[in-house]
């Protein structure tokens, strides 16, 4: 083995301890020994439905289950880069990422069909997989890896750019490893650990946690979908150790534990996906919660700063300090990293992806030696510890979800009757933030709110969705002409913002 190659992750795993339990799904439960040869089955199956496509790239759209898991291994084994495919996205958006990676082959969970059926006629070409078709295909032998190596693409994950233009992070086995050798030292590793998975395995939030499993020999206990009340009886009752959750998750699950509290094994609640709102980390201190901030992206395979346990509660709002051996600096004015200056962070690391496919303009923006300008802003403290201020000036996350204003105002930029538009995250109960649209309507006004809204309904994601449309006289922009989304938001606050007459 070379020092640019990592033993088969799962492999070894199943060598090291095949009898202990990796999976959790309801009443079912399954060994590394269970998983490597569920793996190496599906493996073979899929070996034979591909065929003799030397085809690099695998589209993969799923659920969380138990099934979805093998096929991710089964993938890797192939020596094959898994292209995760978000459901919730809707046909137009799914077109554009199957044509930009031209893949030519998607496994779908059974669910989906008719999702798939509503591509544009173009895509009718592809050579769609149900997980129940790829269960019932005949094997076929192919030669099994004993390594992987570190610069390989393992897995792609679409991200919105600020353009609105959707690019795919290319993320290293080299990335996955070291995103989970730093949280491991940070977090540390427990033979008892299991670590509750309720996020999309197609988010790197979720699919990180199942390639920290075989890296860890750790218990994942899955659920399909986020069921507080069964989670918060998990947390209780002393089986979990570790939860994945964004703010409007650990909401939900405070509100509805009342005076209740976790089990005394439960030692860590990871909380991503945006700045958590100071009172919610007031209250889970008074609870007793470790809640543990962190700050990380797709293009830094998941968490690349944490709050460190033993500061959890005195750096309360921090996202903490970079895990090891990662490192972070903020681009100000003074082009210094100094305390409590606000500016652009940058990041730098070996989890961090090396670019986006096929984007050599974007690429060249983000990245310099090494070194990947997030376009959030934010500050670090006196003691070195990150404060995140916005998650990119623009940038609306809603249930967890990054939505990008530039994207939502290009769709209804081309509706009939719009003349000029802004999109601006708000405030919501539920969902934290969402998308509100103002609109500058052509002359006469003809077009309506159910008319704006029906539309993106056939362009976009429910989650991308305005939540709300209003008309105005004008858009507030700058000298450059470009939308002062900070003026938006602040006039939607105050309420003063200019109706159309």
């Amino acid at each position: 083995m070379s020092t640019q190659e990592l033993p088969n992750w799962l492999k070894q795993r199943s060598f090291l301890t095949p009898n202990r339990i990796a999976l959790s799904f309801g009443e079912e439960d399954y060994t590394f020994k269970d998983l490597w040869t569920k793996a190496i089955m599906m493996a073979e199956k899929l070996h034979t439905l591909l065929n003799s496509n030397h085809e690099p790239f695998v589209g993969l759209m799923i659920k969380n289950k138990v099934e979805s898991v093998f096929v991710i291994h089964a993938i890797q084994q192939l020596g094959l880069t898994t292209v995760l495919l978000n459901h919730r996205l809707s046909p137009n958006e799914l077109s554009y990422q199957i044509k930009d990676m031209n893949l030519r082959t998607i496994i779908y969970d059974d669910e989906f069909e008719d999702k798939l059926e509503g591509l544009s006629e173009e895509k009718k070409q592809l050579n769609k997989v149900s997980v129940s078709t790829l269960f019932n295909a005949p094997p076929s032998r192919f030669e099994i890896r004993d390594y992987f190596q570190l610069d390989q693409a393992c897995s792609v994950m679409y991200t919105s750019g600020t353009t609105g233009a959707p690019k795919g992070v290319l993320q290293s086995y080299g990335n996955h490893w070291w995103s989970a050798i730093g949280s491991s030292l940070n977090l540390g590793i427990s033979e008892n650990d299991a670590w509750l998975c309720s996020v999309p395995l197609f988010h790197i939030s979720g699919y990180s946690i199942v390639m920290r499993s075989v890296i860890y020999g750790m218990k994942v206990r899955l659920y399909e979908s986020f069921d507080v009340n069964s989670i918060n009886e998990e947390l209780q009752s002393g089986s979990i150790t570790i939860m994945s959750v964004v703010s409007n998750m650990l909401q939900r699950m405070t509100k509805s534990l009342g005076e209740r509290s976790y089990h005394s094994n439960f030692r860590c609640m990871l909380l991503g996906g945006g700045p958590a709102p100071l009172p919610l980390l007031e209250t889970c201190k008074e609870k007793g919660i470790p809640v543990f901030q962190t700050y990380g992206m797709t293009e830094t395979s998941s968490q690349i700063v944490t709050l460190s346990p033993e500061y959890s509660f005195s750096k309360l709002g921090s996202a903490g300090k970079p895990l090891f051996p990662s490192e972070i600096r903020i681009v100000s004015k003074s082009d210094k990293t100094l305390p409590y200056e606000e500016g652009e962070i940058v990041v730098k690391g070996p989890n961090v992806t090396k670019g986006y496919y096929k984007r050599e303009e974007a690429n060249r923006k983000s990245f310099d030696e090494g070194w990947f300008y997030t376009g959030d802003i934010g500050y670090v403290d006196e003691e070195g510890f990150l404060f995140v201020l916005d998650r990119r000036s623009d940038l609306i996350i809603s249930g967890g979800e990054n939505v990008y204003p530039a994207e939502i105002e290009s769709v209804l930029l081309a509706l009939d009757g719009v003349d000029d538009v802004g999109v601006v995250g708000i405030s919501h109960d539920h969902w934290g933030q969402v998308p509100c649209a103002f609109i500058v309507r052509n002359d006469p006004p003809f077009l309506t709110e159910e008319t704006v809204i029906n539309y993106c309904k056939e362009k976009l994601a429910a989650f991308k969705q305005p939540n709300k449309v209003i008309f105005v006289k004008e858009i507030p922009r700058n000298a450059s002409n470009k939308i002062l989304r900070r003026v938006l938001r602040e006039q939607w606050e105050q309420g003063g913002f200019s109706h159309e007459d």
